[in-house]
C-alpha cells in the first residue's frame, strides 16, 4: 500500500490563516481585482506560514503592485484649448498625489468616434491601475467601460457622464445647473426674442442636461423668449462656424445665442465675422480662446469647468479606487462651476 501524504496547503487554507476570503487570496493570485497592500501582506505571510506552493508567485505580485501607480485618460483633441488646459491640470493633479512616482498617460483624440474611443479606453485599460474618459453615451462605450472594469481596472467618466453599470464614478459639474444659469443669464440680459442653442452631441449626457435645464427654466421663468431648433456642431470647430453663419443668416432677429458644446472657436470665429455686438453670447471654459472672444465682445458670460479642481477631485478617487476597491460604491462628484464675465476675467 502506498503510505498516505498529506494534504498540499490549499488557497482557503491562506485565507483561514490570513483571515480573509478566498477570493482575495484568488485576487493577489491572478490579479482579478486590485487589494490593498496591508491585505496583500498578510495573504503573503500566511501563504510562507502554511507553506503554500505559490508563495513565491504571490510575492512576485506583490512585486508587481509595488509599481508606481498609472493612471489614464481618454480625451478629446489637443487642438481644443480646454482639453490642452485639462491635460496640463490632470499631470500636475497626477505628481501631486501622495504616491511615489504615479504616472499619467494621456491620450489625445482627433477621432471620436465611438468605435475609436472605446478602443483607445480599452488599451489603456491594460497599461494602467486605472482609467477616466471623457465620451459619448453609447453602446460601444458602454460595452468598453464594462470589459475594462472586469480585468479590475476602474473606469471614471470626466466631463461628462456615463450609464455604463459598472462605471466607478463621475467627476464633473452639476450641469442641470448650468443649463440653468444660462437660461437666467439670458432672461436678465436679453431683450424677449428667439435665442439660439449650439450642441456638439447630444449623445453627451452633459449637453443634454444644459440643453434640457435650458429650455425649462425659459418655459417656465421667462416664456416670452423663443428657443429655436437646437444645432448640432459634432465638436467640429469647421462644422460649428458654419451652423453659426446658417443661423445669423436664417434669424437676424436673433437676440441671443447658448454654446453648450465643443466647438465654441468655429462659433466665435463666425460671431467676429457677423459683428452683432447686440447679440448675448453665453459659452463653456475660459481658455484663451474665450477670454480673448470676451475682450473683444463676442462672448457675454462663460460658465466654466474648475479644471484644477476637478482634476485634483478625480486623481485622487481614481487613486482610492485603486488602492481600496468597493464594488458597490459609485463616486458622484458634481463640483460648483466658475462664472466669467468682462468684470473679472
Amino acid at each position: 500500500m502506498n503510505k498516505p501524504h498529506s494534504a498540499e496547503p490549499t488557497m482557503a487554507d491562506v485565507a483561514r490563516e490570513a483571515g480573509v476570503g478566498v477570493a482575495t487570496v484568488d485576487r493577489v493570485i491572478n490579479r482579478r481585482a486590485p487589494v490593498r497592500p496591508d491585505t496583500a501582506q498578510r495573504v503573503l505571510a500566511a501563504a510562507e506560514a502554511v507553506g503554500f506552493r505559490r508563495a513565491g508567485l504571490i510575492r512576485r505580485r506583490l512585486g508587481e503592485q509595488a509599481r508606481p501607480l498609472t493612471l489614464g485618460f481618454v480625451l478629446q483633441s489637443a487642438h481644443s484649448p480646454f482639453y490642452r488646459a485639462l491635460g496640463a491640470a490632470l499631470r500636475a493633479a497626477v505628481r501631486g498625489l501622495p504616491k511615489p512616482g504615479a504616472q499619467p498617460v494621456l491620450s489625445f483624440l482627433d477621432d471620436l468616434t465611438p468605435r475609436r474611443v472605446a478602443q483607445r479606453l480599452a488599451e489603456l485599460g491594460q497599461i494602467c491601475d486605472a482609467v477616466a474618459v471623457v465620451a459619448a453615451d453609447h453602446p460601444q462605450i458602454t460595452q468598453a467601460v464594462e470589459a475594462v472594469s472586469a480585468r479590475g481596472v476602474p473606469v471614471f467618466a470626466l466631463v461628462s457622464d456615463l450609464t455604463a453599470p459598472s462605471l466607478a464614478g463621475y467627476v464633473g459639474v452639476d450641469n442641470r445647473k448650468v443649463g440653468q444659469t444660462a437660461a437666467w443669464t439670458m432672461s436678465r440680459l436679453c431683450r424677449q426674442g428667439k435665442l439660439g442653442l449650439i450642441l456638439g452631441s447630444h449623445r453627451y449626457l452633459c449637453q443634454e442636461q444644459c440643453e434640457v435645464s435650458f429650455r425649462s427654466w425659459l418655459r417656465e421663468s421667462a416664456p416670452g423668449f423663443q428657443v429655436l431648433e437646437s444645432l448640432v456642431s459634432l465638436e467640429d470647430v469647421g462644422l460649428a462656424r458654419a451652423t453659426t453663419q446658417e443661423l445669423l443668416h436664417l434669424h437676424p432677429d436673433l437676440v441671443g445665442v447658448y454654446v453648450a458644446g465643443g466647438g465654441v472657436e468655429g462659433v466665435i470665429d463666425a460671431l467676429r465675422e457677423a459683428a452683432r455686438p447686440d447679440l448675448i453670447v453665453v459659452c463653456h471654459d475660459l481658455t484663451e480662446v474665450t477670454r480673448q472672444a470676451m475682450l473683444d465682445g463676442c462672448v457675454t458670460v462663460l460658465l466654466s469647468h474648475p479644471c484644477e479642481w476637478m482634476s485634483t477631485r478625480l486623481c485622487e478617487a481614481m487613486a482610492a479606487a485603486v488602492c481600496a476597491p468597493q464594488a458597490d460604491s459609485r463616486l458622484q462628484a458634481a463640483l460648483p462651476f466658475l462664472v466669467h464675465t468682462l468684470a473679472n476675467v
